[in-house]
């Protein structure tokens, strides 16, 4: 599930509509596998990651305002919690900096895969910091989640970079801290002004990074961050339309074909091959993180039944 979208109750959705919110969040997942790509080949052009991030955030700050005032909803951005949007906001982009910076240090395909143990992280956090009940089949997904990320990372093996499987782990836990951040911070905020807030908040310590890592560069390398700036704001959209046309149970799930993406654009791009670890690794995470979603979704409408 994407940070920021709350539980979609459970309602009749047309067929077509829940065929269309699929397709677009396949979309979604192709936009974010070029604009990770892009992001790895602005960085061999010269580009920093700060300078990456700073640019993204800035083009999808009009893509959120537009998309407030399209669904009449400019007067959700009212908050009367600032300290819980710095807090979000401090994890939210540590979290996007640790994984733009392990696509730089890893083959695209190791990196999304140790982005895949997020919802694994999200379990574990959930049970210790909000108290919530967790059952046998999440946990033995857990397990069998971490198990899979050893086969992905192999310590001591020579697969994927240590350093590069430390960031991307971190990575993936901080944005599992962001969704239990979230989960706080729906019971009183709006989702648009949580989606508001950090786009425009994120910006500050940016601009300041900007001041020390800000460059001129080759018309190829600002080619590179006009398109991860461009790919990254349609897949903003694409995300939230879909959520739109139908539930979050039936989309969530694929978020996994973005390791379609990552494997062929790898491949084509920066001639990378994933190695053994990560074809019996990343199969283990996803299949855990389906049945992590699957039974969250379940016994969210048992809830709703009674």
């Amino acid at each position: 599930m994407k940070p920021g979208i709350p539980q979609t109750p459970p309602l009749e959705w047309p067929n077509n509509r829940i065929l269309f919110g699929i397709m677009l969040r396949l979309l979604a997942m192709a936009a974010l596998g070029i604009m990770f790509a892009l992001v790895k080949l602005a960085n061999d052009a010269g580009v920093h990651v700060g300078e990456s991030l700073f640019w993204r955030q800035l083009t999808g700050l009009p893509v959120v305002i537009v998309w407030l005032w399209w669904n009449n909803d400019l007067t959700a951005i009212k908050t009367h919690r600032p300290s819980l949007h710095a807090i979000r906001m401090t994890l939210g982009l540590t979290a996007m900096a640790l994984n733009f910076w392990a696509m730089t240090l890893l083959p695209m395909a190791e990196a999304t895969t140790l982005s895949f143990a997020t919802p694994i992280f999200a379990t574990v956090l959930a049970a210790l910091l909000l108290r919530e009940q967790t059952g046998r089949y999440r946990w033995a997904a857990v397990m069998a989640g971490f198990a899979g990320i050893l086969f992905a990372t192999r310590p001591g093996g020579s697969d994927i970079a240590p350093f590069g499987a430390l960031v991307g782990l971190s990575g993936a836990l901080l944005t599992a801290s962001v969704s239990i951040q979230l989960r706080r911070m729906t019971r009183s905020e709006t989702t648009g002004a949580i989606v508001f807030w950090f786009s425009l908040s994120s910006l500050l310590p940016l601009g300041l990074i900007m001041f020390f890592v800000a460059k001129a560069h080759s018309a190829e390398a600002w080619t590179y961050l006009a398109g991860l700036s461009f790919a990254g704001a349609c897949a903003q959209i694409l995300l939230t339309a879909a959520l739109r046309h139908a539930p979050v149970a039936a989309v969530m799930t694929m978020d996994y074909s973005g390791l379609l993406w990552s494997v062929l654009l790898g491949y084509f791009i920066f001639a990378n091959i994933p190695g053994p670890g990560v074809w019996v690794g990343a199969p283990i995470i996803i299949c855990a993180g389906i049945v992590i979603a699957w039974r969250e979704h379940f016994l969210a409408r048992k809830a709703a039944k009674g």
